[in-house]
Order: C-alpha cells, then sequence, then structure tokens
C-alpha cells in the first residue's frame, strides 16, 4: 500500500456509544477504505495464569491491555504491512488460538476505552475523538448490553459497574478527555457530528490520493 493510512481514534467510557460512532462512520465508506481495529481485542494473553486467578482480572484498567502489541500492529499497517489481529476468549478469559488476517487499508480507525491514555497509541493518531456521555447512561446501556448479549445478570453488572468500571472511568478514562481534537456528546446519536467526521474524512482521503 503506497498511501500512509490516516489513523482516527475513538475513545470514551464503557457504553458511551463509541461503537455506535464508528459504524456511522463507516458506513459512509466502502470496505476497502476503512479497516477498524478494536481495542478489545488486545487484551493480554492469560494462559500463564490459573482459570480462578484470570476472573479477578479488572478489563477497565491498563494493564489489562497489551499495548506493546497493538502499538506494534498498528505500525507494521502504516508501513503497509498486513497483520494477524488477535482474537480474545472471553469464556476462558484469555487470547484465543484464533486470529484475523487484516489487510491495511486508507483509514484505520481505533477504537477502545483506553487508547487515548497510552502516548505511543496518541502519537500515531491524526485525529482524536472522545465519545462523552452521561454516566446515567452508559450504566443503561451497559446493562442492556450485557444481559442480552452476554447473558448477565442485573446484579452482577451492577456490582463490576460499581467495583471497577465507575472507579477505572474516573481514574483513567475520564482524564484522557485532554487529549482529543474533537469531542462527540452522546455517541451515535450526534448525526451532526458524525457528518463532520465523514466530511473531514473524505476530505484527507482526497488530499492523499
Amino acid at each position: 500500500m503506497s498511501i500512509k493510512p490516516v489513523v482516527i481514534g475513538v475513545a470514551g467510557g464503557s457504553g458511551s456509544g463509541k461503537t455506535s460512532v464508528t459504524r456511522s462512520i463507516c458506513k459512509r465508506f466502502s470496505d476497502k477504505t476503512i479497516l477498524v481495529i478494536e481495542q478489545d481485542y488486545y487484551y493480554k494473553d492469560q494462559s500463564h495464569l490459573p482459570f480462578e486467578e484470570r476472573l479477578q482480572t479488572n478489563y477497565d484498567h491498563p494493564f489489562a491491555f497489551d499495548n506493546d502489541l497493538l502499538v506494534s500492529h498498528l505500525q507494521d499497517l502504516l508501513n503497509g504491512h498486513p497483520i494477524n489481529k488477535p482474537v480474545y476468549d472471553y469464556a476462558l478469559h484469555t487470547r484465543s488460538d484464533k486470529v484475523i488476517p487484516v489487510e491495511p487499508k486508507e483509514v484505520i480507525i481505533l477504537e477502545g476505552i483506553l487508547i487515548l491514555e497510552d502516548p505511543r497509541l496518541v502519537d500515531l493518531m491524526d485525529i482524536k475523538v472522545f465519545v462523552d456521555t452521561d454516566a446515567d447512561l452508559r450504566i443503561i446501556r451497559r446493562i442492556m448490553r450485557d444481559i442480552n448479549e452476554r447473558g448477565r445478570s442485573v446484579e452482577s453488572v451492577i456490582e463490576q459497574y460499581i467495583n471497577s468500571v465507575r472507579p477505572m472511568h474516573l481514574q483513567f478514562v475520564e482524564p484522557t478527555k485532554r487529549y482529543a481534537d474533537i469531542i462527540i456528546p452522546e455517541g451515535g446519536k450526534n448525526h451532526v457530528a458524525i457528518d463532520l467526521m465523514a466530511t473531514k474524512i473524505e476530505t484527507i482521503i482526497h488530499k492523499n490520493r
């Protein structure tokens, strides 16, 4: 790939609407143009730990992510090289043996709660976005998602939110807002902000071509 890809970071708290924003932007372009890299795929391999110890993993803490691998993969993509994106097995709480072959594209969207927390990742981004949504909406969205998609109870979701998600958000996620170039309130429902983002991306693509 001769054109250096444009890297867009989409950060924000759990349930803020990061994925909705990313999907809305992707709908404006062809699959050949945009590549999405989710930070959630880059949780650390824990196969060396007993299963009981893996259950104690705090997935909202920066230490949970293998950012060394993520940075390396982004650099490979920027240099025109394909990567094998890892897959995380949430049932076993460790990295799966499976990988997803990925080819570089003109635009790379890096999406995750803590992508603005690591300076190495920030340095690779051309545009930094923070999706800013009120805490009450974020917890409601998380409860609905975890019940419907992950089969969890309301009690377990709320307990996790109080004990890890909320304190980690306040300590690590919220402070990264200051690094954002663009702040999008209310996630995927903010059509004006998404339209502006899509227009900006189109301008950059046209310029690079």
